[in-house]
This record gives C-alpha cells, structure tokens and sequence, in this order.
C-alpha cells in the first residue's frame, strides 16, 4: 500500500486546540420569562440547576436535594431550621420549561424539555474536551520508585520526513503529537498489573470517537534481536485515561522483557519505541505519519 508521508509536529508545553468543526449561528433564544424561571430554578448554595426533589424552608426558600445535606438542617437564606417539605409547584412548572443546551454557545443548536437537558449535556458532541494534562498526576501516584524512574528517565525522538527536523525533549508521562492537521495524545506510563509491573503506551486522538475510528496507529518496540507490536485504532479523549488504561487497549511491557529489550547488564530502562499514525487511502488526506519514540 503506497501512503505519502505526512509532517508531523511535537509539543511539549500544556496549550493544544481541540479539533473543532464549524457551524453556523445558533439563535436559539430564550423569553425573559422562562430565563425568570430558570432562575428561579438555581440552586442559591452550588449555583447548579435545581431537579426533583427540591427543597424548601417554612418561608419558602429554595435549594436542591445535595445541598440540603450540606446547609446541616438550615436555611441558607433565613437560617430556619429545614423540615423536609418540597417544592412541588416548582417542581411542576420545570416540566413546562423548553431551554437550550448549555453548550449552545460552542455550537449546539439543541433545545429540549427541562428535565432532559441533563442527559443530553453529559453527552453532548460540543461540551469541551478535558485536557490531557490534568490527569498526569493519576500517573504519578503509583508506586513511587517506578513511577519516578519511569518520568525522570524517558526522552522522545521526534523525527519528520518533510521538512527534515529532529527534536529531542524530555517527556512527562504525556506527550501531544500534531498529525494529519489533528492531535493525538500518547501517553507512556507504569503501574501494577497482577503481581508485576508492566509499562504501558497508548494513544488518544483529541476528537470525538466517529473521528477517531479514521485513524489507526502501530507502536514497536524492540531490542536484542526481538520486537513488540501493537495496532490499532486510536481511543477518544472522550474516554477517560483510567478507562482505557484499565481495558488494556494499548501496548503492554512487562517490566522483565523491557528490561531485555534494554540490552546491557538489564538493570537500566533503555527502551527505543517507534510508531506511526495513518489514515486511509480513500481519505482525501490520507497517508502516513511517523514519529519515531525513543528512550
């Protein structure tokens, strides 16, 4: 299969673009009386949208039911001991209530019943995407020796084919690459899988999962006269790290065989780990993009 080869850009610093698609305006809006009443429907404690059973106090403040355990039996508002009496009316007049999609201003052109809305968000295709970054401290929290060897000693090669570039930099656990226009973020991690420690790497494609089932990706790594392979497609920033880290979808190491593939006495982690990224042919950007991962 002939692919052509692709740019493909290293970034260590903490500031990405999501991969974004752009929409037309959405004008959706709401009356100044439902946006009265959606007020009404706010929680005055953790400022969130209020949903059965809410609450209130003997003067008729409001508050939702996770607060109500918070406030230790009293009014936010008066300060009057709470009874357990609900706000049945508003409760009612939120089943009326139509509103837009609190991502509307990302490009959701949705608007839905009040008590739907919630669902909805929670999956919505224009809510942000989190940042990688953020869950770099879940690595770390592991053992502690492993987990410090693991980030102190490893260093990623980044090579392009057009225009000529190498670069060299220290790597945290989490590395972002820019390929095919997009971003894909791999991470390179240790942790305790059955009685031993294992490393483990996989990628993540900063978009949503129809997205990333374009793309498909290899890792090797090898020494000695063997070699490890892994491919496949890569995973949804959608999915949290935990969640593919804990499926196994990815390439696995046990700590004995990268220490084999590390050559020498085996006592010091040198490991060299290549990969590609491609896209296929039928795509009108299709090809291959190849950064080469060493440590």
């Amino acid at each position: 299969m002939e692919t052509e080869s692709m740019d493909c850009e290293s970034y260590g610093t903490h500031h990405f673009s999501s991969t974004t698609k752009t929409h037309a305006v959405v004008t959706n809006t709401v009356g100044p009386a439902a946006t009265s009443v959606y007020e009404l429907l706010e929680c005055p404690v953790c400022t969130f949208s209020m949903y059965p059973p809410i609450h209130q106090c003997q003067n008729g403040h409001t508050f939702c039911s996770t607060c109500k355990v918070r406030v230790h039996n009293r009014c936010p508002t008066c300060r009057q001991e709470l009874g357990d009496i609900r706000c049945l009316a508003l409760e009612k007049v939120a089943e009326s209530l139509e509103l837009p999609c609190k991502y509307f201003n990302l490009g959701c052109p949705e608007i839905f019943p009040y008590y739907s809305k919630l669902k909805h968000e929670s999956v919505c295709n224009f809510r942000p995407y989190g940042c990688p970054y953020t869950l770099a401290p879940s690595v770390v929290s592991l053992e502690a020796s492993l987990s410090s060897w693991l980030i102190s000693g490893m260093i990623i090669k980044l090579t392009c084919t057009r225009p000529p570039l190498l670069t060299t930099v220290t790597l945290n656990p989490i590395r972002v690459f820019h390929c095919f226009g997009q971003y894909f973020c791999l991470h390179f991690e240790a942790f305790q899988l059955g009685l031993g420690p294992v490393y483990m790497a996989f990628l993540r494609f900063m978009g949503d999962e129809e997205e990333a089932r374009r793309y498909s990706y290899s890792l090797e790594v090898g020494g000695s006269g063997r070699k490890l392979t892994w491919e496949g497609t890569p995973r949804s920033i959608r999915d949290s790290h935990r969640k593919v880290r804990d499926s196994n979808d990815g390439l696995i190491i046990q700590r004995n065989m990268a220490l084999f593939f590390s050559g020498g006495d085996r006592k010091e982690l040198k490991l060299r780990v290549t990969g590609k990224i491609w896209k296929e042919l039928h795509s009108a950007d299709s090809g291959v993009c190849m950064p080469n991962m060493s440590s």
